[in-house]
């Protein structure tokens, strides 16, 4: 039944019927006739040579189509394209040219028509390596004559971030100095759906489509085309369902890029899906900071003073974001907190690890870890409570808008009322007592505090690397009433098939059954940023609104025409158009 379900309705997510029932279609679902398989043989080896490649028993199996080295890819396609501002990146090509730099790197494709035998023919290549030092830490990396991974770059040093004022005055004898160093740990992302491409080349017409698991769209297109040589406006990115990203399907891939050279080269279909064992070492890492802090306060457990320098490992290449990592981290370390002297340094360095890159906050939790963590040391050793030491030292609201020493303005906030709801919803003074009482009998009770503001949205201005920020949104109606919303944002699992369309809704004044929602197929959706930083509600329902008002401000044209009267004199209610 037709319902009216504007912004804030309880509404049934629209996205979930299809994808509960096991009806949603996913890269790896497609299987277009004649479609040939690609395998990728990975180096074994962190740091080695490669000295040569023998694919002469594998091209004799029945159905090999194909043996990509790459010494061939580098003759026909560019390296991988990263958009770090500022600095200088090493070439990544898609297949390793001479050089292997982490374990599971490329060193040759296989394609084979069969999904399995496609593996076997991948074992019949036979690789002999020189075997290099290894280094995997980030502060043995940077020393002075460690194994270096890339020429131009000494020290292995990528680049060195700084953010921040000068702090060392306040670390001059202050009352009171706490000192740490924190780990924020390397793991391996775990969507569930690993990464699949599936990439089509069109004879005909010199056209490139690929179906593949990503989160930016658009802006990959843009990247294969650079890579590929392909003009843009030739190029076709459909993202279907994508089965879990949070950061590690925001990149060009190397993967990506083999399937489009070798749709192109055999003019067939050709698919790659990871197997689990490749997502622990073929997609990014997340994470992998090492930062070592000291905080300056008062007796009374007024911070005067944050200093926090370290590491920030990147992996053996750079990814699309690598570095804005830590820059992410930097400029949101001092939290809820006013801190008058601040500085951050970050040193970037390049190990014989997977490339990191954005996951699950992307800098953020980094940052929060080491602020959160040294606050409640500092709580511990006056001996006051942690929540009193935060209340202590918040921005306070008649401050904002609040300019950070880290060079971030922070438009708004009231972070104490927010946490006194926290506390009285947890019962926290109520807890301190079992907590004490506990303490007695020998039991021990651990309360955990965390507070945290976190910079996110990335729209307009946010000078992100992967471009401005902006969304753009296109509403049509069609001739029987009915709305088609295609957005730049692509989600997969935020929910925007429904915001979206309860934004057209309410704002129409139609049903949210007449409304639906297109998104991930660069063919039909306007130029987009893709969907990470929780972005994309907090920009692309901004680019929304701008088109349904555009839509509304047509429609009150033609319907003054209609009604015979002034454009000032019709209004707009619950979907209709009449004189005042």
């Amino acid at each position: 039944m037709a319902t009216m379900s504007g912004i804030g309705s309880p509404v049934k997510r629209r996205e979930d019927p299809r994808l509960i029932t096991g009806h949603a279609v996913y890269t790896d679902d497609m299987n277009p006739t004649g479609i040939a398989y690609v395998h990728m043989v990975r180096s074994p080896y962190a740091h080695a040579n490669i000295k040569s490649i023998n694919s002469d028993a594998a091209k004799k199996m029945p159905g090999v189509l194909a043996v990509i080295t790459g010494e061939e890819l580098k003759q026909h396609v560019a390296p991988l394209v990263n958009v770090p501002v500022g600095h200088e990146v090493p070439n990544h090509y898609a297949i390793a040219v001479d050089r292997v730099r982490c374990v599971g790197e490329i060193v040759a494709a296989v394609v084979v028509d069969g999904r399995y035998g496609a593996r076997d023919v991948g074992e019949l290549i036979e690789v002999e390596y020189e075997q290099l030092p290894v280094v995997t830490d980030c502060e043995q990396a940077y020393k002075e004559g460690a194994v270096q991974l890339h020429e131009n770059f000494a020290r292995n040093l990528a680049v060195e971030l700084h953010f921040g004022n000068d702090s060392a005055p306040a670390f001059v004898n202050p009352e009171v100095l706490i000192e740490a160093r924190f780990v924020n740990q390397r793991l391996a992302p775990n969507p569930m759906e690993t990464r699949v491409v599936m990439a089509q080349w069109q004879t005909g017409e010199d056209a490139l489509t690929v179906y593949t698991s990503t989160q930016i769209p658009h802006i990959l297109r843009t990247l294969l085309s650079m890579v590929m040589s392909v003009p843009e406006h030739m190029v076709r990115v459909v993202a279907p369902e994508v089965g879990g990203g949070f950061g590690c399907k925001l990149n060009l891939y190397a993967e990506e890029v083999i399937a489009c050279y070798a749709a192109k080269k055999l003019g067939k279909s050709i698919k790659w899906s990871e197997t689990r064992s490749e997502s622990m070492v073929a997609t990014i890492h997340g994470r992998d900071m090492t930062f070592d802090v000291k905080l300056a306060a008062t007796k009374e457990g007024k911070i005067t003073g944050l200093d926090v320098t370290g590491f920030s490992n990147t992996g053996a290449y750079l990814q699309l974001l690598t570095t804005a990592i830590p820059v992410l981290c930097g400029l949101i370390v001092t939290g809820c907190y006013e801190i008058p002297n601040a500085h951050f340094k970050a040193l970037c360095v390049f190990t014989n690890t997977t490339p990191t890159d954005a996951y699950r906050g992307a800098g953020r939790p980094e940052a929060t870890y080491l602020i959160e963590r040294i606050v409640s040391m500092l709580a511990d050793r006056l001996g006051m409570d942690p929540m009193a030491v935060r209340r202590m030292n918040f921005i306070p609201t008649s401050k904002f808008p609040y300019s950070t020493p880290l060079g971030l303005t922070y438009d708004s906030g009231n972070y104490e009322p927010a946490m006194d709801k926290a506390l009285e919803l947890f019962g926290y003074d109520e807890m301190r007592k079992t907590q004490a009482e506990a303490l007695k009998q020998g039991r021990y009770i651990g309360i955990g505090q965390s507070t945290y503001v976190e910079v996110c949205g990335l729209g307009p201005g946010s000078g992100m690397p992967t471009g401005r920020g902006y969304d753009c949104a296109v509403v049509r109606t069609e001739v029987t009433g009915k709305v088609t919303v295609f957005t730049g944002v692509s989600p997969h699992g935020q929910g925007q098939e429904t915001t979206f369309a309860q934004i057209v809704s309410e704002n129409f004044g139609i049903p949210i059954e007449d409304v639906v929602v297109k998104h991930g197929d660069t063919a039909n959706t306007p130029y987009g940023m893709g969907t990470y930083g929780s972005r994309g509600t907090a920009v692309g329902s901004g680019a929304l609104m701008l088109a349904v008002d555009t839509v509304k401000e047509k429609a009150k044209k033609i319907a003054a025409f209609q009604l015979e009267a002034a454009e000032e004199d019709i209004v707009f209610e619950n979907g209709t158009f009449s004189v005042k």
